[in-house]
């Protein structure tokens, strides 16, 4: 899965603030993703963040 920094990832289940969407902040054999409901950050293995994710919105730098 070809995943970029400054992408939306869009996951299957929400976040407890109720937001599904994530900010890319980093990639890797981890991600580093920023909720976009209330800020909160997370560090999650590739795998385990591939398995959750619905869509992806492609950053418009590219």
């Amino acid at each position: 899965m070809d995943i970029q920094v400054g992408d939306i990832l869009t996951m299957k289940k929400p976040h407890p603030c109720g937001e599904k969407r994530w900010l890319v902040l980093r990639t890797g054999v981890d991600f580093r993703l920023r909720c976009l409901g209330c800020g909160h950050e997370v560090m999650t293995a590739r795998f385990k963040a591939e398995k959750n994710i619905r869509g992806v919105q492609k950053s418009s730098s590219q």
